[in-house]
């Protein structure tokens, strides 16, 4: 429920409409509080967000799939909404087409990737360090685990901490929402009511109410719950009087890293089969990975990340498509030049409101989730997917923190 005009005063001001924001709007209804949630965008869901393209083409540019799906809140929120799931699980593991990736090598790989997540995993009584020092030296395989780095956390090894890698709660159960997640949530967030296009700058908490500076005004609020990605709060777009240092520095800690996506139009989709993967080169960090005719539509889905996924953004528009056809037409044939055809693409790190895709943690700073989510004063509160201590980097994490921080508005 979109908002015309800002309230003077409200009980409770929630700051973001992504997952964790909507999150929190649900569970404080029917507490007799009045709830307004300020949006800096014109849309819902933050970084969930689905195209509908050519063709009938799903594209979900932000979060695509539901994580620890046996675990995640979106699901039954999904069930009740009418959105059908598909629980098909992803073909990560899988190659298929043998073409510069054969059955031996995977094998050996899969086997090299998971005796370092062994090694990493088993790391928690040490002192905090980078992932990347569990690494075998001089193994093969080095840089395409790193690769998988990049998918998972956003950031090469050596960025990651491997305490937090140990922390995240991964069932793995993946699904996927027929119509989108980016959907799902939006249509979970309609009931809600938002302001939209309304950019906060700086919260007051020095006086008896908070005064929430505004792009559409001033308002007051009695409490106000953040829910604004890490990188905004580090680099101060919202201001804080007085000033909250642990806060800033926390989320300095817990920097966005980067996953973007690029869906490709395939002609004579027939050619290839439904939910196939394909890994590009395994010799380098530098490349992406591929998702054949997802659901079964006639496309590819590209996925890149880490520094190689900032490199393409900053190369300009069409560089994440271009580097995919290049790629994909050097393991499939260079016929699929002309079969593919670009229909769209994420740029996260240019996103004004996001300047990234999920956190991690740095090396020595997985105690700052925890840090970042604690109450100040009883009257702020912080979520999104960085507070999660367990599920982090997902929507339904994100969502799982607004609840928390809703109930501990209600002192609950």
């Amino acid at each position: 429920m979109a908002r015309m005009s800002l309230p003077s005063h409200i009980d409770v001001a929630i700051i973001g409409a992504g997952a964790a924001g909507l999150g929190a709007a649900h569970a404080l209804r029917d507490h007799g509080l009045s709830v307004l949630v300020l949006e800096a965008r014109d849309r819902l869901g933050g970084r969930a967000f689905t195209r509908t393209l050519a063709n009938g083409v799903i594209f979900d540019v932000g979060c695509g799939w539901l994580h620890s799906a046996n675990k995640n809140s979106f699901v039954p929120i999904a069930r009740e909404l009418g959105f059908v799931i598909n629980t098909e699980r992803p073909p990560w593991r899988q190659q298929t087409f043998d073409i510069a990736f054969p059955q031996t090598e995977r094998d050996e790989f899969f086997t090299a990737l998971d005796d370092f997540f062994d090694r990493a995993l088993a790391a928690t009584d040490e002192p905090d360090r980078a992932a990347s020092d569990f690494l075998e030296p001089g193994n093969r395989w080095n840089a395409q685990i790193d690769a998988v780095s990049t998918y998972i956390n956003g950031c090469e090894l050596d960025q990651a901490s491997v305490h937090d890698m140990a922390a995240y709660e991964d069932t793995e159960i993946n699904w996927r929402v027929a119509k989108g997640y980016g959907a799902l949530v939006t249509a979970y967030g309609t009931t809600c009511d938002v302001a939209f296009n309304t950019r906060v700058t700086l919260i007051d908490h020095s006086g008896p109410r908070l005064r929430l500076e505004t792009s559409r005004g001033t308002l007051t609020a009695d409490k106000t719950i953040v829910t604004i990605p890490t990188d905004l709060i580090a680099s101060e777009t919202i201001g804080f009087t007085p000033a909250l240092p642990d806060k800033v520095n926390a989320a300095a800690g817990l920097p966005h890293g980067l996953a973007d996506k690029v869906m490709l139009a395939l002609e004579r989709p027939d050619d290839l089969p439904p939910d196939g993967n394909l890994r590009g080169r395994s010799h380098t960090v530098k490349t992406g990975a591929y998702h054949l005719r997802p659901q079964g539509m006639a496309c590819i889905e590209g996925y890149f990340a880490g520094t190689y996924a900032r490199e393409l953004e900053d190369a300009g528009e069409g560089a994440l498509a271009q580097a995919a056809i290049e790629e994909i037409a050097g393991l499939l044939g260079n016929d699929f030049r002309k079969r593919l055809t670009p229909l769209s693409s994420s740029r996260w790190a240019h996103d004004t409101f996001a300047r990234g895709s999920y956190s991690h943690a740095l090396p020595g700073h997985a105690g700052d989730r925890a840090i970042l989510a604690a109450p100040v004063d009883g009257r702020l509160f912080f979520a999104g997917e960085a507070t999660s201590s367990h599920f982090f980097s997902t929507a339904h994490g994100a969502r799982d923190s607004g609840a928390r921080a809703a109930r501990e508005v209600l002192g609950k």
